[in-house]
């Protein structure tokens, strides 16, 4: 599904409407969005599309605002009009996953969003939850991000946790909060390496051992999403030591990335293996979580994350071409594939405004 041209005009157009004061990262986040909007055209980066979105239009309404909860009545914005060209209202999941459990979860928050105003959307939401906990498991309990057969994706900690921890939030169900938490843990006791780093994939079907740079950079960001919602949702704000457990995870994977050789400045594809080129999706996310952490937790994250999160901006910055396109990435659809993109990768663009925004807030945040 292709957005209509006069809605792609509109949204790459939308001035900010929030109290979020812009700031100069290196690049024209204007044009990073417009593209990526362009390239998108799967599940999961429609709904990573629109998480970009709410942070970056909509602060106010993303979990790293200062006062997410509660949630106003009636919401709006430039994430939620584009969300609705891509929801489905009937069925059992927000919108087609051709094949991936995980992946329509990654449009969950907007659609309750919507919801607070338009009770289809909150009903279909529903629906996708109840459809999450329906999945094949792992012998440990953690949930699928495939439909027919059990297999981790360290994709899916983007995708599911953060929207479970939200509707629970949403919804004051405490074990929906408990359960995001659950499936952070539970995926690492699979996917987590000894270095830190997590492998790609666990399964029958599609097995990725390699510490794929884009997978702990999903893996990472979810679990910072996770961390942020029940730091701030009412019902969860004195779990501390849930707090310290995700921040554990977090530090583990930003550990093992910021060890890891780097090729002209940026992460390789997989972070380990010295025969991959550097490439912008893997390491742009990890630099905006860098940049997150930090912010939201200085004492655990201190000048050591900051300073590479500052070293990884420039690079990214000096890697967006004048159309606003990052390279060179990795296929998005074929990690395995040697051969760089250079053409635009929705993921890559779609981190672009991400690491905008979470340097946008450290910057306010920080009073520079």
């Amino acid at each position: 599904m292709h957005i209509p041209i006069f809605l792609l005009t509109i949204l790459t157009t939308m001035p900010i409407t929030s109290t979020a004061q812009g700031v100069n990262a290196g690049y024209d986040v204007q044009k990073v969005k417009s593209q990526m909007l362009r390239l998108a055209t799967h599940s999961w980066e429609y709904g990573t599309a629109a998480q970009a979105l709410l942070e970056l239009d909509n602060p106010e309404l993303s979990i790293f605002g200062a006062s997410p909860f509660p949630i106003p009545g009636n919401p709006s914005g430039s994430a939620l009009e584009y969300a609705k060209q891509h929801i489905t209202l009937t069925g059992d999941t927000l919108i087609n996953g051709d094949g991936a459990l995980g992946d329509p979860a990654s449009l969950g928050i907007p659609a309750l969003l919507l919801g607070k105003t338009d009770q289809r959307y909150r009903d279909a939401a529903e629906r996708q939850t109840l459809h999450i906990f329906q999945a094949p498991k792992w012998p440990n309990g953690a949930i699928s991000h495939r439909e027919s057969v059990a297999e981790l994706w360290a994709d899916f900690i983007y995708m599911v946790p953060p929207y479970l921890a939200y509707h629970g939030a949403y919804k004051s169900d405490e074990w929906l909060l408990r359960q995001a938490i659950s499936q952070c843990a539970l995926y690492r006791d699979v996917l987590k390496s000894p270095s830190g780093l997590w492998t790609h994939i666990e399964g029958p079907q599609s097995a990725d051992r390699g510490r794929w740079s884009t997978g702990n950079a999903w893996a990472a960001a979810g679990i910072l999403r996770v961390l942020a919602t029940i730091t701030k949702a009412p019902q969860s704000r004195g779990w501390r030591a849930e707090q310290d457990l995700l921040k554990s995870y977090l530090k583990e994977i930003l550990d093992g990335a910021m060890s890891a050789q780097k090729d002209g400045g940026l992460l390789r594809n997989y972070l380990d293996d010295g025969s991959w080129f550097g490439e912008v999706s893997g390491t742009t996310l990890l630099v905006a979580v860098a940049y997150r952490a930090h912010t939201m937790h200085p004492d655990t994250f201190g000048r050591a994350y900051l300073d590479w999160a500052e070293e990884g901006r420039g690079e990214i910055a000096r890697r967006v071409d004048g159309n606003g396109i990052l390279a060179p990435a990795v296929n998005p659809l074929s990690w395995g594939d040697r051969n760089p993109v250079s053409t635009g990768s929705p993921e890559a663009n779609a981190f672009g405004v991400l690491l905008y925004t979470a340097y946008r807030d450290y910057v306010n945040n920080s009073g520079k």
